[in-house]
């Protein structure tokens, strides 16, 4: 979608630069605490089988992971293009690249061309996106089984750091900006949406949450 992150400038911080940088982390360390913590609470509720749909999933080291442990197919979806070149060479040498859709799409402005999944991950997006209720909401209609995302603690601490991180964008001539939405907003919005809380961990730079959606019973 040409042009869809012009407004936020993500293209001005997630550059081809960004991209290679997190490729070649993840090679050489795998995954982090945080993302060892969310592939975790998904394992444990069963993905094999699954489709897999992750929002702003950059290299998609987390869709690999889930791919190794049963999960059928993955879908992408970003608003640059700078990871694609270094996401497809991951899931090339993984031997999975035949199983991967990557997408250039905001879900939040077309949420109907996005395919429904058993599984919808946000890792380190909510707090780039300014509307979390539209995201979290759009996000929670298209998870029919589990949905798993991280988000920055909300202290004094964190809002701190994150005024002065976005002044520092701004005189710097940045129109990017990150937010430190309030967690129980962010709760509830997906509870309106059918979800349950069932998992929660809370490191010191980021909080994941893990949600189910309860079976319809008649």
């Amino acid at each position: 979608m040409p042009g869809c992150c012009d407004p936020q400038g993500y293209d001005e911080i997630f550059g081809p630069r960004f991209a290679r940088r997190q490729a070649r982390r993840y090679r050489k360390r795998g995954l982090g605490a945080t993302e060892r913590d969310m592939v975790a609470f998904l394992a444990a509720r069963g993905v094999a089988g699954a489709s897999v749909l992750e929002i702003g999933g950059g290299v998609g080291e987390l869709q690999l992971e889930l791919l190794r442990r049963g999960a059928e197919r993955a879908t992408n979806l970003e608003l640059v293009a700078a990871y694609d070149g270094p996401a497809r060479e991951l899931a090339r040498e993984a031997g999975v690249d035949d199983r991967i859709e990557r997408r250039l799409h905001d879900i939040v402005a077309a949420p109907d061309d996005v395919d429904r999944a058993d599984i919808v991950v946000l890792h380190r997006v909510v707090c780039c996106h300014p509307d979390y209720e539209r995201l979290l909401g759009v996000a929670a209609d298209h998870a029919t089984r589990l949905l798993v995302f991280s988000h920055p603690p909300r202290n004094l601490t964190s809002r701190a750091f994150n005024a002065t991180q976005n002044a520092v964008l701004r005189l710097t001539g940045h129109r990017f900006q990150t937010f430190t939405h309030p967690p129980d907003g962010m709760l509830a919005v997906l509870r309106d949406h059918g979800l349950t809380p069932v998992h929660t961990r809370r490191g010191l730079v980021w909080h994941v949450v893990g949600l189910v959606r309860e079976p319809v019973r008649i």
